[in-house]
């Protein structure tokens, strides 16, 4: 990470990222290894300069490692109180003087400029603006006027990215976490914008740096490009999919005499037209990414790949120790397979990565898995994948409801287990029968068991971790592995 930013002390930024929910460092000793100023936005001056920082973080534990994070800036030469919650700190620039420094997602002045950085790139040949001078890149796509005249509105409670509406009109995702190369979120909303998909949220834009530095591993085109934020379509009136299935299955539990088909609030048809949505994005998705038929080595390796992360959770979760002999001939079949289809997928698909809207649904953050490597998650996979993680979003949601009702009522655990089983059974049957289109044959049956599988024992590794007392769920899901 070179040249420094100076002027900064490192431990201003270390006391920032202490107290952001996109930090992905919490609890692990980290300093502050370097800070690269990147670029300035166009539109900057009079009193108010907005910059992107990248800052690297260096991890003092045996992991060890370094991160990347980007921090956008936003600098006065007066102190803004209405910012007060989102000061850094004050110190002098060789450019501005002495500033007060201040995050720009939170201001909306600031983020009026990227605003008219996109609607400016709309007016260059081919929808691309690039600032000669630092290498920031806007780029457009056709087809949608932003509304300049609306302000900004920073959402809560991401845990990764940060996330910006602009009024009613579009939603800007800032990438916090950087890795060099192409990000699949914007990767796969530029493929299915431009064939016209209607289960995404168009995309409008994104932003992006070439970093032609000597120790950048510059490719042969003279820079290495990381991708900052996406611009795309804000659905406004959208409603998340995982909200709406736990108030399906709440709805099934209130009622006491009915059975799940019979419930006002029955999910099915929702689990049906969800299916027929991912089998959609999957077919468009094929298309357009490179896609192939893999021989037996592949099943072999991903045969190994999953035995290896369950012996690894045997470790963090003793509790999986009975089941061990059910999971490993699970991987096995697989491992026995002539070959499987591998294609572009999403990666981390579950309820709450969908939006229902009134013209169907939306399937949403096409990063994939956060916590595997950019490298990894480029990779094909089999669609299966992502199927498998909405057969255990249909589980999770009526027993995360089941517990709830526990709280308040200590009677009737074995009827509470009931609906939940009859939730679970119905809306995943309805999902997987539309976006296999009938039946599963024997060979995907077996790909799709081994997912399910790898997805509950990473469940429990997960929950043993950061929600013990609910490793329960995915317990019990292993449990009905072993007695199905």
């Amino acid at each position: 990470m070179t040249p420094p930013v100076s002027q900064v002390d490192p431990d201003v930024f270390v006391r920032y990222l202490e107290r952001t929910r996109w930090f992905g460092g919490k609890g692990r000793p980290f300093s502050v290894s370097g800070v690269r100023r990147i670029g300035e936005l166009p539109g900057s001056g009079d009193g108010l300069w907005v910059v992107i920082d990248l800052v690297e973080v260096a991890y003092g534990d045996a992991p060890g490692g370094t991160e990347i994070y980007q921090v956008p800036l936003a600098l006065y030469t007066e102190p803004e109180t209405r910012l007060d919650h989102a000061f850094l700190g004050w110190w002098e620039e060789p450019e501005f003087g002495w500033v007060h420094a201040y995050d720009a997602l939170h201001d909306r002045e600031a983020m009026a400029l990227w605003l008219r950085a996109f609607a400016a790139a709309a007016d260059e040949t081919g929808g691309n603006r690039t600032d000669l001078d630092s290498g920031l890149a806007f780029h457009r796509l056709s087809g949608h006027d932003l509304d300049l005249d609306t302000h900004s509105t920073l959402f809560s409670g991401e845990q990764s990215n940060s996330s910006v509406a602009f009024g009613e009109d579009s939603l800007m995702k800032v990438f916090r976490k950087i890795t060099p190369g192409v990000n699949p979120d914007i990767q796969v909303h530029d493929v299915l914008t431009r064939t016209g998909s209607e289960h995404i949220a168009a995309l409008y834009g994104w932003l992006d740096w070439v970093d032609g530095s000597p120790d950048s591993g510059a490719d042969d085109d003279g820079g290495t490009t990381m991708q900052l934020a996406m611009l795309q379509q804000f659905l406004r009136t959208a409603s998340d999919g995982w909200d709406l299935a736990l108030t399906s299955a709440r709805n099934l539990f209130a009622e006491a005499d009915l059975h799940a088909h019979e419930a006002g609030g029955d999910f099915a048809g929702e689990s049906t037209r969800l299916g027929d949505a991912l089998r959609e994005v999957h077919a468009v998705l094929a298309q357009n990414f490179p896609a192939e038929r893999r021989g037996a080595d592949a099943a072999v390796e991903l045969a190994d790949a999953m035995t290896t992360r369950l012996e690894a959770a045997l470790d963090v979760v003793p509790e999986l120790a009975p089941y061990a002999g059910t999971l490993r001939a699970t991987y096995d079949r697989v491992r026995a397979l002539p070959g499987l289809d591998v294609q572009q997928v999403h990666g981390d698909l579950h309820l709450g990565q969908t939006l229902r809207t009134s013209l169907g649904w939306k399937i949403v953050d096409f990063e994939g898995e956060p916590a595997k490597p950019l490298a990894e998650r480029l990779l094909p996979d089999s669609p299966w994948r992502d199927v498998a993680g909405m057969l255990r979003s249909f589980d999770y949601a009526p027993r995360v409801v089941e517990r709830s009702f526990a709280q308040d009522d200590a009677e009737g655990a074995s009827q509470r287990a009931y609906r939940a089983d009859e939730w679970a059974h119905r809306n995943s049957n309805h999902f997987l029968t539309a976006y296999a289109g009938g039946a599963v044959s024997d060979e995907d049956r077996v790909l799709l068991d081994a997912y399910v599988a790898d997805k509950v024992v990473y469940e429990t590794v997960y929950e043993t971790r950061n929600r013990p007392a609910w490793v329960d769920i995915p317990l019990a899901a292993v449990a009905r592995m072993e007695h199905p």
